[in-house]
């Protein structure tokens, strides 16, 4: 079965596109059978993992038009990597679903048929708290969330915990948080140490091991269309998402939710 984690925060820059795509990569390379849905109708998550934005069938299909999941995947360069792309059909998805009936659990349901089929399903959430979001809260199992190491890091992070208490009430007893991700961490700065213990200190239960530093390749691989493990595998970005991959094994194999 499938363990479902969804990428999420609803601030916009703090790498989580960058971290499903690379997280994604990682566990693919550690032989994990992996899948991406991206729920973002910005698609950056698609583009950069090589789908070019509107040329392939995208989770508005399945959402709105009822077509099987299955047969929206699209393949990567890496062959235990997956993706359902998303395109900007998605924005007037947030809207249509309105309407639709038991719309929190769409993409729950869609997800059911391939939960054997993969070890790893990632969600790739929109910036935003919007019905797609709340999908993909629905859906998984667990959360994680990216966090960018700069002043105004914590802002908005205990309304996302307030969130998600909320779905686990009424919608998704089982969420558990997957941890706590620092990202663009910058070691030559003292805010990026100040911010890690802000964060320890008022999370110590979910802060990951694992950080994410600031790295050209990081930056550049999107606009190649490739995970940065493909583009500089020896780059620190890669090193540090592959780390990433690991400690998410190992918290697997401990039971650690």
């Amino acid at each position: 079965m499938a363990k479902i984690i969804a990428v999420t925060n609803q601030k916009g820059g703090v790498g989580k596109t960058t971290t499903a795509i690379n997280l994604a990569a990682g566990l693919a390379v550690a032989d994990m059978r992996v899948l991406v849905v991206d729920t973002d109708p910005q698609a950056n998550c698609s583009s950069g993992l090589g789908v070019v934005k509107g040329t392939a069938k995208s989770l508005y299909k399945a959402l709105i038009e009822a077509q099987a999941l299955e047969e929206i995947i699209h393949a990567t360069e890496l062959d235990n990597l997956k993706l359902v792309p998303a395109d900007n059909d998605l924005t007037g998805a947030v809207i249509e679903m309105l309407e639709l009936p038991e719309r929190e659990f769409l993409l729950k349901k869609l997800l059911v048929p391939l939960l054997h089929q993969f070890d790893f399903i990632l969600i790739d959430s929109p910036p935003s708290l919007n019905i797609l979001t709340l999908n993909g809260l629905v859906a998984a199992d667990s959360v994680l969330i990216p966090i960018q190491c700069e002043y105004f890091a914590l802002e908005g992070l205990s309304d996302l915990f307030d969130t998600l208490a909320r779905v686990r009430r009424s919608l998704n007893v089982g969420l558990n948080i997957q941890g706590i991700l620092l990202t663009m961490f910058d070691e030559r700065t003292n805010l990026s140490d100040q911010v890690r213990e802000e964060v320890r200190n008022h999370f110590p239960n979910h802060l990951l091991e694992t950080v994410i530093p600031r790295n050209v390749r990081l930056a550049e691989a999107p606009s190649f269309g490739k995970p940065v493990l493909l583009y500089d595998i020896k780059s620190k970005g890669a090193d540090s998402y592959i780390k990433l991959a690991r400690e998410i094994l190992n918290h697997e194999k401990k039971g650690i939710r």
